[in-house]
């Protein structure tokens, strides 16, 4: 067992032991498919109304922030990517650069952000399935079915015992049968609800435009200023989460060095483009003071401008086939990390153990489906979007400050494997710009985001030492 400062070898990161070996099936297209279908949804489809009031109009500059922070961060991925072809994304490349404790820390994050944004955009899907069936058949869900227990009052924490969010565990329960059966049978079914999700995005923009009126820019910016646009920022950017998504699948991809840094650069421009075509056009449609509290915001903004129902029935039934692939992508980034982490043996064997009739962590899958599905039953999305954020944000962080690191130690020893896509500018300019972004947008998220924070690094840290003294004793008695 490795001391608990102990750096690794690139080498030891990227293998996996005999027997283990997670199938190669993945290609370029299906690997930036994977990363877009984890983004393109989440910051749409759901958070507009999470965004919209706390930045106005300016929601738009929100996004801009976010995406060029993700831009950045992008780019130390991608040579990260290039040198370190594992399977645990953020994870393996701190425990590259800065060895286990460190990683461990950043496997944290990654566990929060993972679980709770599956979490976050199962509660979603329900808005949207419940504006379906309203719509096209005249029917709801009943509210005690289509709520959480756990709900962010305006007087803060209030607690219904007699309701339970039932679509988003039916929707979780899906995701694991389908991961279950393997990776390239869920990439394949991912890629065809990416490209259904895109062209209903086009869809609504397109009909949008129609209700497109200047003056719900004016005025752009409401009483918060900037911060109200980063904290905004801070809401929007748990979407960009499918850089890391992308390299988790390092492991299954065919040829990694070359197809992850490009699945990751391809599937930001993509994700960028959606979302500023379908942010301008749905605040150009609708007042901003219109988004607080609404549910399936986009087919609610296509009802209004068309006066009909027809269009909400068609986009609310597209996003309740796409962003399946938002939930499916993001438990299987979860699993994906788990499984690095037992590789390493920081967590017990049975997080790494294969199917035999597929080639996955099936009692990994398991277990991390049944903590989403119940945190997606009984919390309040309202209190899940700024967590995942803050985890996405302090991985990215730790992503950036690895390639000077990296780098310099492959220019003393040469014990890092050459990467094959490096960062422009040298190693230091875009990595320092990307942490200094990831700190900017940080310092508005709200002081309960920060507690909660704080609690679970305190439990997440403690585990790793009680397991790492567990698995001491074992290796010596």
């Amino acid at each position: 067992m490795q001391g608990i400062d102990s750096v690794s070898a690139i080498a030891e990161v990227a293998a996996a032991p005999t027997g283990n070996k997670l199938d190669a099936s993945l290609g370029l297209w299906t690997l930036t498919l994977l990363g877009v279908g984890a983004t393109v949804g989440t910051g749409i489809f759901f958070v507009m109304a999470e965004a919209v009031p706390k930045a106005g109009p300016a929601v738009i500059v929100a996004f801009i922030l976010a995406a060029i922070t993700a831009g950045l961060t992008a780019l130390c991925y991608a040579e990260l990517a290039s040198s370190v072809p594992a399977s645990g994304s953020s994870y393996s490349y701190a425990r590259v650069a800065f060895g286990d404790f460190v990683a461990f820390v950043v496997a944290a994050c990654l566990l929060l952000e993972y679980a709770l944004a599956a979490s976050a955009t199962a509660i979603g899907w329900s808005g949207y399935l419940n504006n379906f069936l309203d719509n096209a058949f005249g029917w709801s869900i009943p509210e005690a079915l289509r709520s959480p227990m756990l709900v962010a009052g305006k007087a803060g924490l209030e607690v219904h015992f007699d309701h339970f969010n039932l679509p988003p565990v039916i929707l979780v329960v899906l995701c694991a049968i389908l991961l279950l059966r393997g990776t390239r049978e869920s990439a394949l079914v991912n890629a065809g609800m990416v490209l259904l999700k895109l062209l209903v995005l086009v869809f609504f923009a397109v009909i949008a435009w129609g209700g497109f009126r200047s003056e719900n820019f004016t005025p752009f910016f409401n009483s918060s200023g900037m911060t109200g646009v980063t904290a905004a920022a801070g809401t929007v950017f748990f979407s960009f989460i499918g850089l890391d998504t992308v390299a988790t699948a390092a492991a299954e991809t065919r040829n990694p060095k070359r197809t992850v840094p490009l699945g990751i650069l391809l599937g930001l421009l993509i994700v960028t483009i959606v979302y500023m075509l379908v942010a301008v056009t749905a605040l150009g449609a609708q007042p901003a003071a219109k988004f607080d509290g609404q549910e399936a915001g986009l087919a609610e903004i296509l009802k209004t401008v068309t006066g009909q129902a027809w269009p909400a029935v068609v986009l609310s039934a597209g996003a309740v086939i796409s962003v399946f692939s938002v939930t499916l992508v993001t438990i299987y980034g979860q699993t994906r990390i788990l499984y690095a982490l037992s590789i390493d043996r920081l967590l017990p064997p049975l997080f790494q153990r294969l199917g035999r009739r597929a080639a996955v962590p099936g009692a990994n899958t398991v277990i991390v489906s049944v903590v989403v599905a119940i945190v997606a039953g009984l919390v309040d999305s309202g209190y899940l979007w700024d967590m995942v954020s803050l985890g996405t944000l302090v991985a990215f962080i730790v992503v950036s400050m690895a390639v000077p690191v990296m780098r310099q130690r492959a220019m003393r020893s040469g014990d890092i494997a050459a990467a094959s896509f490096r960062v422009p500018f040298g190693p230091y300019l875009v990595p320092a710009l990307s942490v200094l972004a990831c700190l900017y947008i940080i310092k508005d998220l709200s002081p309960v985001t920060f507690k909660v924070f704080a609690v679970w690094m305190v439990v997440a840290v403690g585990a790793f030492l009680a397991y790492r003294r567990l698995a001491n004793r074992g290796e010596t008695g």
